[in-house]
């Protein structure tokens, strides 16, 4: 009997005071009232992430109540040290070695018109090991999220990164599948009101 396949899993980044935006993006809403932390689970979910870890830090109590039910939330003690200890404790929660994970695809709260299908496109180009795959979503050329993390370069990558650069600099230096999704959607950030 095959072992069964496993899952991928989505994190979602949450945890930042949102200086230039105001106060925490976690918090944030769209215009019709719906947070944009839970659009974010949504959009792993429907993508095609088997289960969805937020990782929150400033005002967490507040963003953590906004989490869809079924959803695991770790709080990021260090949040306030950058997205590096954001995304090093998040990745570990998300893929830890209790959990059988192929790859963990990660997706900032600040994105909530990102799309499911851009997550789909991220998962497959990863294609038949996903656990060793490095995937990241580009618009006309330029880097942006969703981006997967395989298994096996997770302890890697939560020990390269530092500060706010994420792991941008281990995407580059491993060649990162680079996967254009500009056709999908404009792959902005919203950095102020």
């Amino acid at each position: 009997m095959d072992a069964p396949v496993a899952p991928i899993v989505g994190l979602v980044l949450a945890a930042g005071a949102g200086t230039r935006f105001g106060g925490p993006k976690g918090l944030a809403r769209d215009t019709a009232g719906a947070p944009w932390v839970a659009r974010a689970v949504d959009t792993l979910r429907r993508g095609g992430c088997e289960r969805v870890v937020v990782a929150v830090g400033a005002r967490a109590d507040d963003v953590a109540a906004l989490v869809p039910p079924g959803v695991e939330v770790v709080r990021i003690a260090a949040w306030a040290d950058g997205l590096s200890a954001t995304l090093r404790t998040g990745l570990v929660a998300a893929a830890s070695p209790a959990t059988r994970v192929a790859a963990v695809v990660i997706l900032p709260v600040d994105v909530p018109d990102a799309p499911s299908s851009a997550v789909r496109r991220v998962i497959a180009a990863a294609e038949g090991d996903a656990s060793a795959a490095l995937v990241q979503a580009t618009y006309q050329g330029d880097p942006g999220h969703p981006v997967l993390i395989g298994a096996a370069h997770v302890p890697a990558v939560a020990e390269s990164v530092t500060g706010d650069d994420g792991a941008r600099l281990y995407l580059r230096s491993h060649g990162a599948i680079r996967v254009e999704c500009g056709d999908l959607w404009s792959g902005a950030d919203i950095d102020s009101r």
